[in-house]
This record gives structure tokens, C-alpha cells and sequence, in this order.
């Protein structure tokens, strides 16, 4: 990582500098916050609130992409209270032992790594389940509840959308591992647990299941169809009904669902190129099928 320490105490930054710089962190020093606010490319900004007459907000805004670590001899409402609330993370009190000052830099660097693989994660599930059209009307159930539908993709949307409306963590598992039972037994009730391949448990297995998460914030998915429990089961069916017959499906069938579903995404050109058809073709299937392309 790319350190700057501001400190007007040179001993205390060269000797903070050489013992980071032994970990393998690369370490610049400045004596006043004017300097400080010339470059902004660090990863770490370590700021000492002992420097007298100098104002501290600008240089935590500077830095507010960095992970603003404050060094203080005593704790005021200035030193302290004032540069947290202005976007420091935290502060070390001086004197401190070096190996202390490590941990909170790996802790925040930690952070901020799931924060960032976090924000794409949400990124990433919010656009895969922009093409589901419905709203589901059963997101205030109460739980446990099963889930059945023939697209597991729909599920997933159910139980995310659940546990986001809810504003709680969600923990993912799949029956089909050997350890899964005794990872559900772990959970508390204070999340969700989402619960896929029903269908892979064994009929013998399924009354001690279902006594297991009886007091479980589960939801269950199977693409089976699902009987003979005792929770609520939702089915969520597609808005393509060709797609729910569980056969291989016919070419014309086929195209159709392709033409209706991925005109707005495709050119003409490409749509028939991927469809293995011309262009004509194409338009043909569009007049048979009396499906009209949105501009």
C-alpha cells in the first residue's frame, strides 16, 4: 500500500515510516496539512491532530477515497469527534505499540475491499434479475416458506428481494452439500436463509428438514413441485409458458420466445445470425407470430 503520514514530529514519522516500509508498504511524509493536499494518490493517509494552528476537515476531504487513520495524544472534541464526523475512520492514541496501528490499517483495508466486492455484488444481482417482469406478492410472508418454480433464477429473485426488504444478512445454501445441515443448524434467527435443491433431499430425510428450520428465517427452493409440507409453499411460475412444460421445446416455439425476448436487446442483423436464419426470415416469424417490434 501507498502510505502518507503527516506529523510534525519527524522521529515519530521516519520511525512509523521504516517500520511500515519493512512490511512492504511504500511510505511519504509531510509536516503540514498544506503539503498534505498536493497529491491524493495514497491508500492510507496517517494524520496526526497535534499539529498546531492548521485545519484538519480539508485534508479528510482530500483524502476521502483513502482510509483516514487519526494520530492523537489526547482526545477532544477537536482532535477526535470532529474529523470522524467529517469522514476519518478512526483514531490510535500516541503512544501506541506499531503492531496496533497495523491491525486497524489491515482491519480498514479489509473493509473497504467487501464493501467495494459488496456494491458489485448488488450491482451484479440487481441487473440479472431486472429481466424478471413481475413484482412477487408474497414477499411479506412469514417464514420458513418453500419456494417451487421451474426456473431457479426466480427464486433467487424472491429470496433477495425478501431479505433486502427485511434489511437482513442472507446466508446461502445448497442441500446437495454434505455439510449443509449442520450449517443450517448454526444459523440464527437474526437472518435469512436461503435454501436451494429441495428437490436432491431424499423423502426420508424431509420430516427432520423441516424440524430443523422450524424456528429458521428459511426460504426453501425447489424446482419440483412440492407436496406433503407442512409450511406454506409459493409457486412462481414464468410469464413464458412454453418454457414451464418441462419438455425439449419445439423450433417454432423456440424462435418465438427468442424474438419476443431479445428484439430490444439485438439488432436485426445479429438476432438472425444468432437464430441461424435471414433477415427476411426473421421478419416473417415477426408478421406470423403478430409480434411487433418496439423502437
Amino acid at each position: 500500500m501507498k502510505i502518507l503520514i503527516i506529523e510534525n514530529e519527524v522521529y515519530l514519522a521516519q520511525s512509523i515510516a521504516t517500520k511500515l516500509g519493512e512490511l512492504g508498504h511504500v511510505c511519504e511524509m509531510c509536516t503540514s496539512t498544506r503539503d498534505a493536499i498536493k497529491s491524493t494518490n495514497y491508500d492510507v493517509v496517517l494524520l496526526s491532530t497535534n499539529i498546531n494552528g492548521q485545519d484538519f476537515i480539508p485534508v479528510i476531504e482530500t483524502f476521502k477515497k483513502s482510509i483516514v487513520l487519526l494520530m492523537v495524544s489526547y482526545i477532544s472534541n477537536d482532535t477526535v469527534s470532529k474529523p470522524l464526523s467529517a469522514g476519518a475512520k478512526d483514531y490510535i492514541l500516541k503512544p501506541f505499540m506499531i503492531e496496533e496501528l497495523i491491525r486497524k490499517i489491515d482491519h480498514y483495508q479489509d473493509y473497504e475491499k467487501l464493501k467495494k466486492r459488496n456494491e458489485a455484488y448488488e450491482k451484479y444481482l440487481t441487473h440479472n434479475f431486472s429481466t424478471i417482469a413481475h413484482e412477487h406478492e408474497h414477499l411479506n410472508v412469514e417464514l420458513p416458506v418453500f419456494i417451487s418454480s421451474s426456473f431457479q433464477k426466480y427464486s433467487d429473485a424472491f429470496a433477495f428481494k425478501h431479505a433486502n426488504k427485511r434489511n437482513l444478512p442472507i446466508h446461502f445454501v445448497t442441500l446437495t452439500d454434505a455439510k449443509a445441515m449442520s450449517e443450517i443448524n448454526s444459523f440464527t434467527q437474526n437472518a435469512i436463509i436461503y435454501i436451494i435443491d429441495f428437490h436432491t433431499l431424499k423423502k426420508s430425510d424431509r420430516k427432520a428438514f423441516c424440524e430443523l428450520i422450524a424456528d429458521k428465517q428459511a426460504i426453501v427452493a425447489s424446482t419440483d413441485k412440492i407436496d406433503d409440507i407442512k409450511y406454506k409453499v409459493i409457486e412462481i411460475k414464468s410469464d413464458n409458458n412454453i418454457f414451464e412444460q418441462g419438455d425439449i421445446l419445439p423450433i417454432e416455439d423456440y424462435v418465438k420466445f427468442i424474438v419476443l425476448n431479445y428484439q430490444a436487446k439485438f439488432p436485426d442483423t445479429e438476432l438472425s445470425k444468432k437464430l441461424g436464419i435471414s433477415r427476411k426470415s426473421l421478419w416473417e416469424k415477426r408478421k406470423k407470430y403478430d409480434i411487433i417490434k418496439k423502437k
